[in-house]
């Protein structure tokens, strides 16, 4: 229905005319001063996930003889069960090969035709079909000896080849038990038990503005001689145009001063000091909000119980690294030891921290160096020193007849005196 040029529906009630979808689902912000939203971060891709893996996969590899050229740690580094597979298939086709070669001897001597014969003298007894080779094979690699089957000494095809047999099964045995032994004994279960916070965080140690993550070890068995090393890895364009992608820059955690070797017996947080050197020197807390980066953190160290180089490593990306926040203690005081809670391992509290650079920050402090500095006090101190803590204190004084402690030094009372 349309009076006076407008559109109304049957119950009378104006019809309004439907949005497009794509302004429907738009979520437009109320506040005044912010009609534009902020470009959403898009989640960026790990170089080096959580667990150490990194996520890098190497495609159109046409030179793959190489990695027949180093076949041990081919082996060493296939999966389980391709381990096994292998493992298997080697035994059985070896047995299987020189299985073939007894009967084969046989075969051509005529015991498979003269066994049952009196006065003949077979080059192996009782192997009368290619099943009981088969047998008499797994019998000589593994000596065994059952004693039903052995070979003459009028034979000589049969001694080479049980000579052969021998050194080739000995080689076999060595190599695979050896790719066993050295996949089982691999170190990278043991960088399961060491840890590395969730977040890394930003906040000012010593007037100067510190990048912080925290490390641990759950083992009572101790990394011997552990170093930590951390990596900035970010794109980057280089004067002449050069677009570098996943550029990786060292960052410094006490090369310098050696605090990069650990004395690993308690969890450790380790600390990355923002200076002329380091990467995030100009950068704010906006503008490290703005950037894409990613930094991997590697520890490495020798495994007490078997000598054994072991690597765990970690991975903080952009989102990742807080400002604004130190980690919760973890280690307390207990009778005759320390106790450490690990479950504060990776929690962080919120502190006072300024939201300029390093850069500002150390500036800042050259021209005004007398600025006051508010340590965060324990429980216990801020009661002392909270003004409701201290009334208090001094109305149970009152009470008890005691008088009433002057909490301003006397400054007002040479105030009335020298008016």
């Amino acid at each position: 229905m349309d009076l006076g040029g407008g559109k109304f529906s049957y119950l009378g009630l104006p019809q309004v005319k439907k949005l497009p979808k794509y302004l429907r689902e738009a979520q437009i912000p109320t506040d005044r001063t912010h009609l534009i939203s902020d470009p959403v971060k898009k989640p960026r891709q790990r170089y080096v996930q959580k667990d150490g893996k990194c996520n890098v996969h190497h495609g159109n590899v046409q030179e793959t003889y190489r990695y027949l050229s180093d076949l041990f740690t081919t082996l060493v580094d296939l999966r389980w069960r391709l381990s096994f597979f292998i493992f298997t298939l080697v035994y059985v086709v070896n047995w299987l090969f020189f299985g073939f070669l007894w009967w084969l001897i046989a075969l051509i001597r005529g015991d498979l035709l003269h066994a049952d014969e009196e006065g003949w003298t077979p080059c192996v007894e009782n192997l009368n079909s290619f099943v009981s080779a088969f047998l008499f094979s797994i019998e000589t690699e593994t000596t065994i000896g059952y004693g039903y089957r052995v070979i003459t000494e009028k034979c000589p095809e049969g001694i080479i080849l049980l000579l052969v047999q021998a050194i080739l099964g000995s080689i076999v045995n060595a190599m695979m038990v050896g790719c066993m032994f050295v996949k089982i004994s691999q170190p990278k279960n043991r960088a399961e038990t060491l840890m590395f916070s969730h977040k890394a965080v930003i906040s000012v140690r010593d007037s100067k503005m510190c990048l912080m993550f925290r490390v641990g070890d759950l083992r009572n068995s101790h990394i011997v001689e552990a170093s930590i090393r951390a990596k900035l890895i970010r794109s980057q364009q280089t004067k002449e145009g050069e677009f570098i992608p996943l550029n990786q820059t060292d960052i410094n955690i006490g090369f310098d001063t050696g605090d990069d070797r650990l004395f690993l017996v308690s969890p450790l947080i380790i600390s990355h000091e923002i200076n002329e050197k380091s990467p995030f020197w100009e950068m704010s807390r906006a503008q490290m909000e703005k950037e894409e980066f990613e930094i991997v953190v590697i520890l490495e160290g020798m495994v007490e119980a078997t000598g054994m180089t072991c690597q765990a490593r970690s991975s903080y990306l952009d989102s990742e690294v807080l400002w604004g926040y130190r980690f919760t203690p973890v280690l307390s005081l207990e009778k005759g030891f320390y106790e450490v809670d690990y479950n504060n391992f990776h929690d962080i509290y919120e502190t006072n921290t300024q939201t300029c650079s390093a850069k500002e920050l150390s500036a800042r402090l050259k021209e005004s160096p007398l600025l006051p500095h508010l340590p965060l006090l324990s429980p216990d101190l801020r009661q002392h020193t909270d003004p409701f803590s201290s009334q208090t204190t001094q109305d149970e004084r009152e009470k008890d007849g005691e008088k009433p402690t002057e909490t301003n030094n006397g400054s007002a009372n040479r105030l009335e005196e020298n008016p």
